[in-house]
This record gives structure tokens, sequence and C-alpha cells, in this order.
């Protein structure tokens, strides 16, 4: 079988190697479908963490179970299933080891034609869902949904969400889900178009208005309940501007950059909660998944590629022309 290792920054070689066997507590997968993250981009260019080499990359990826280790009952081979991004975070909050041990770095990732997990890293996934759409819930479709879970989001709520990206679109749909307003920010017509299709209420042409910031909050009335800030340095203080007094700006991505003068005043002043967000756990995807048996929200697929075009799929999402997600199809 093919298996795909970074030994050298934006080098992926292949290797032929034997079929791994699942031990004890183990099951193995045949790979259908992966999703590229940006931060898998930012692995393979050695700006996330140098000491990985060398590893296997991509984190979230979809495959069917075609061998099960001894002791293994709560999954069958023929099942359609997802790995979790932290193999060791199951629920409640993360703890060091969720955090530092990591799927696609340093934990070998999902790029083989086969991989053997843990048995308790899986999640059964809706069967309504392709092999590419099911891909891009490990990471993006469960950030978008933690995010929401922990800023409260419910009916009545306003939620502001940042591009077109994979987490982006998730939370469109997530928040509409659970009865949430959504205003959203984009760089062109046909983006914002494609945003008021997904649910979103408002869109904001962020090339047109420096302020966008300030404008999210109007249109909210006095401030949006909660931001999905995906920008990271380069957006945070327009999205202080946009949220509401006691409101939530759950930071998830770096899109903009990490490092950016910053008044914190505004945080302070207004009780503004700054909430990390790490993915999640597989308690959290499992929750996901049962969100998403019930059809009308349907994971935005950009474009697939086929598995031996990896980096051009990575060029492709570096380019940034993409709405939704990018995949890899087995």
């Amino acid at each position: 079988m093919r298996r795909w290792t970074v030994r050298a920054w934006r080098g992926l070689d292949v290797d032929e190697v034997d079929e791994p066997v699942p031990g004890p507590g183990q099951v193995r997968l045949r790979m259908r479908a992966a999703s590229l993250n940006y931060r898998d981009l930012l692995m393979w260019r050695g700006h996330y963490d140098r000491r990985v080499l060398p590893y296997v990359p991509l984190s979230d990826g979809c495959g069917v179970v075609d061998a099960l280790g001894a002791g293994v009952t709560d999954v069958a081979v023929g099942d359609r299933v997802v790995a979790t991004f932290s193999p060791t975070w199951l629920a409640g909050g993360p703890d060091r080891d969720a955090v530092r041990k990591t799927r696609g770095g340093p934990v070998d990732g999902v790029l083989a034609d086969a991989v053997v997990v843990g048995a308790s890293e899986v999640v059964r996934v809706p069967e309504r869902l392709s092999d590419a759409a099911a891909a891009t819930l490990p990471c993006a479709g469960l950030t978008a949904w933690s995010a929401l879970q922990l800023a409260g989001i419910g009916p009545g709520h306003t939620v502001l969400t940042l591009g077109t990206g994979g987490v982006s679109l998730f939370a469109v749909q997530l928040a509409q889900r659970l009865g949430a307003r959504v205003i959203a920010t984009t760089s062109s017509p046909a983006k914002a178009s494609r945003l008021r299709e997904l649910g979103a209420s408002e869109v904001i042409d962020y090339t047109a208005d420096a302020d966008w910031g300030r404008t999210a909050r109007t249109l909210a009335g006095d401030g949006v309940d909660a931001v999905v800030e995906v920008g990271g340095a380069g957006t945070l203080a327009q999205s202080l501007k946009a949220v509401r007094v006691g409101g939530t700006v759950a930071l998830i991505g770096v899109l903009g950059g990490t490092e950016q003068p910053l008044d914190v005043l505004p945080i302070l002043m207004s009780q503004i909660r700054v909430q990390g967000v790490f993915v999640g756990s597989r308690e959290g995807l499992v929750e996901l998944c049962r969100v998403l048996d019930a059809p009308g929200l349907e994971p935005v697929v950009d474009r697939v590629f086929p598995v031996e075009q990896a980096p051009e799929a990575l060029d492709w999402l570096a380019a940034g022309r993409h709405v939704g997600k990018v995949c890899l199809a087995w």
C-alpha cells in the first residue's frame, strides 16, 4: 500500500509499505477521502512545528473499517467512519495530551491507503453524506460546532462569521440550524451570493468597508452575540468592535497572522470573552454527526483532487480561491 510522508518542508514522498495490522483495541481504515485544513498547509511549509519531521500529513479523513483488533466490539467491519483530530480527547475539556498529540503531526495522519487507529478514536458518519463531505467533519465542522456551543448560541442570537473557508461556512449553517441570525463578511459579490444561499442574512464586503466590525455591530442592533474569528491577529480588532457588551469572540484561526498591536481596553470595558477554540472532543464530534443526520445542512466542498495530486491540492488551498473545503479522493 501507499503512504505519503513529509521528510522535508514542501516535500511529499510516496512509499510502498506493508499494510498495518490492528492490535488490541484498534481498527484499520481503508481510506476513501481526506480534507485539507490551513493547519496542514502550515505544517507542510514548516511554519507550524518544525520538530515533527518526518510525519504522515493530514488530520481529516473518511474511511471504511476493514479489520478489527482483539476486543473491539463498538465498531464493525464495513462501518464508514472518521477519526478524531485529538486521539486522546474523548469528552469534556482538553488536557495537555489533547493539544500536543494531534493527528497529522506529530501523530501520523491519514494520507495513506490504510491507517490503524484506536477504536475509541472513530465516529460513524451520516449515511447521507458523501465521503468527501464526511471528511470535512473532524476539524472544520467540529471547530465551528465547538465555537457556537462555547458561546452558548441559540434562538434569537446573532453570529458574525468571517470569509468563506470551511469553518466559516459550517458556522453559517450550524448557527442558522440553532436558530441564530448570521452576518458574514467576504471579498466578492460571488462569494456574498453563496453566503446568502447558505443562510447569511447580511453580508459585508470587507474590501470596500474597512470598518466592517462597526458595520456588523450596527446591523446587529448593538453588537453581535458571538464572532467566529478565523483571521487571528489581523482581524481581531474589528471583531472586538462587532461584538456586544458581554459577548464572545471565539478565536479559531490565524489566517491574518498571529501578532499585531492590540488595544485590550474594549475587552475589559465591555466584558468581552475571548475564547480560544481547539477543535473539540470525540463527544462533540458525535453530537455534530447527530445534527448532520437530518437533511438541510451540507458541508461545502470546493474541489476534490485525486489523492495522487495532494501537492496540487495544497497549492490550491494556499491560493485562497476556494469556497469551502479542498478534499482528496482515493
